[in-house]
C-alpha cells in the first residue's frame, strides 16, 4: 500500500515539474482543499438493475496558471464508489473505494467561471459486496488500477472558495476475471462493467 500511494504522488510531482519547467511566463500556483458527494454507478454490460449509490470524495488540489485563461490542475482524491441494486428481491451494494488521481485542464470562459477535463487514473484501494447484511471482500476480482475521463464546470470566488461539478466517464474493464472469492474462482467471459461518477464539490483555494 506504501508503494502505491508512493507512485500517485509521483505520478504528480511528475507532471506538475513538467508543466512548471514549460511554461516561463507562470503566473502563479495556488493548493487547495477540496470534498463532496459522489452519485456512482456501474455501465456496461448486464447493468439494466443497477442503481446509483451516493458517497464522498475528499482531497487536494493544485492549479498552476500556464497562460492567460488556462490553468492546469491535478489532484490527489480519496473516492468512495460502486451501485446499488436489487435482484430477486434480494437488496446488494458494491462499494469500491479509490485513490484517483485526475490531470485536468482548465479553461477559463469568464471571471471565476471554468470549464475542466482530462484523464483520471483510479487505484482501488478496497473493493466490497454486500447482499442480505452480508458483505464479502471482492478486490481480489477487481482490476487495481481504473482509467477514466473527466469533465465538468467550475467557479472560484475571490476568497477562494470554490464550486464544481463532474462526471468520470470510466473508460477501462473494472472486472478482473483471474480471481476468487471464499475458494471460487470467477470468470467474467466478455462481461465488462466500468465506473461513472457524477461528483459536486466544494473547496477552498489557498
Amino acid at each position: 500500500m506504501k508503494k502505491i500511494i508512493l507512485i500517485a504522488i509521483l505520478i504528480v510531482y511528475s507532471f506538475t515539474v513538467s508543466a512548471q519547467n514549460k511554461l516561463e511566463n507562470s503566473t502563479g500556483v495556488i493548493f487547495g482543499v477540496k470534498a463532496g458527494v459522489n452519485f456512482a454507478t456501474i455501465t456496461g454490460d448486464d447493468t439494466e438493475d443497477v442503481d446509483t449509490r451516493t458517497s464522498f470524495h475528499v482531497g487536494v488540489v493544485v492549479e498552476m496558471e500556464i497562460f492567460d485563461k488556462f490553468s492546469f490542475q491535478p489532484e490527489i482524491l480519496y473516492s468512495s464508489q460502486g451501485a446499488k441494486g436489487s435482484s430477486d428481491g434480494m437488496d446488494m451494494e458494491i462499494k469500491y473505494d479509490y485513490l484517483n488521481i485526475p490531470l485536468l485542464v482548465k479553461y477559463y470562459l469568464a471571471e471565476g467561471f471554468s470549464i475542466e477535463g482530462g484523464p483520471q487514473v483510479g487505484i482501488l484501494l478496497s473493493a466490497d459486496g454486500k447482499a442480505s447484511g452480508i458483505s464479502v471482500d471482492i478486490k481480489d476480482i477487481t482490476k487495481d488500477i481504473d482509467f477514466s475521463l473527466d469533465l465538468g464546470l467550475g467557479y472560484i470566488l475571490e476568497n477562494g472558495l470554490n464550486f464544481a461539478a463532474r462526471y468520470n466517464f470510466g473508460i477501462s474493464n473494472i472486472n478482473d476475471n483471474n480471481g476468487t472469492i471464499m475458494g471460487t474462482e470467477f470468470d467474467f467471459g466478455d462481461v465488462k462493467n466500468y465506473n461513472g461518477v457524477f461528483q459536486l464539490s466544494v473547496g477552498y483555494m489557498f
